[in-house]
């Protein structure tokens, strides 16, 4: 996500060439979704150099490839498992959680599964679970099983919190494609372990993505009270003001509890320049 193309040139400094890219990002947030490793297990080498770009306190939340969740959905992907453990190794402490994203077909009746799966994971990670089921919103027994489960393996449910955008019809190309493919489910908000991460979609209005924040901001700050150490990841449906976003989030919860550390400082971008 640290390479999106709207930040070039005006957030991130351009050109950059690939081993400098996940740097630059960092001195704007210091945190990550590892989201192309759905994709593709990426190569060892090319983990290493994002482990070399920025310090052992940054927080990778490392997505499971689709082959494992989505395509063998938990079962007979060991070959493909290990593949993916060994290539991220290298982050080390950086590996913040190895994020289970799960297709909206897997549902109640599959936690068993769920529940072997995530036993037979190493223990030196943590893992977070997104579901998309609507039982599991909408079912309180399916919801009290999931995080049984999930608690028994030292899991986290990884709220995707979409209420805010889904509360008005779309204006524009990007909050129409989202509006098509992102899952309308209810805004969940309790953690079951120390390091609760939430993930939110905004609107391209900033003003709209403010306010339906503003939950959250109350969640986290108490959250932090507790002594827990959350993970926030802001989206809108196009990601141009992503890490814009992400920091005044940051300030508002520090406008609650002004002894939470502040962001670095971002990098100077120079202006670009057709000579």
């Amino acid at each position: 996500m640290w390479t999106h193309k709207a930040w070039q040139g005006r957030l991130l400094p351009h050109p950059l060439p690939p081993e400098e890219r996940l740097r630059a990002y960092a001195t704007w947030c210091n945190a990550v979704e590892g989201n192309t490793t759905f994709y593709a297990t990426p190569a060892r080498s090319t983990v290493e150099s994002w482990a070399g770009q920025v310090g052992p306190g940054f927080r990778f939340v490392v997505k499971l490839p689709k082959p494992i969740t989505h395509e063998r959905r938990l079962t007979g992907a060991d070959e493909e498992l290990r593949a993916f453990l060994e290539a991220i190794e290298p982050l080390g402490p950086r590996a913040h959680a190895l994020w289970v994203q799960l297709p909206a077909s897997f549902g109640p009746a599959d936690l068993d599964v769920l529940a072997g799966f995530l036993r037979g994971l190493p223990r030196s990670y943590r893992y977070a679970v997104e579901v998309r089921h609507r039982a599991f919103f909408d079912d309180e027994r399916s919801a009290r099983l999931l995080e049984g489960v999930l608690s028994g393996a030292g899991a986290e449910w990884v709220p995707f919190d979409t209420t805010a955008f889904f509360r008005s019809p779309p204006t524009s190309d990007a909050e129409r494609d989202a509006w098509l493919k992102k899952p309308r489910v209810p805004r969940r908000a309790p953690a079951l372990t120390d390091r609760p991460i939430v993930r939110y979609l905004g609107r391209d209005d900033t003003a709209r993505t403010v306010e339906g924040w503003q939950e959250w901001v109350a969640t986290v700050a108490g959250w932090l009270r507790e002594g827990r150490s959350p993970t926030v990841f802001v989206h809108t449906p196009d990601n141009a003001d992503a890490p814009v976003l992400a920091r005044r989030f940051h300030d508002e919860v520090r406008a609650v509890l002004p002894g939470v550390e502040p962001l670095p400082e971002p990098a100077p971008v120079e202006p670009l320049t057709l000579f």
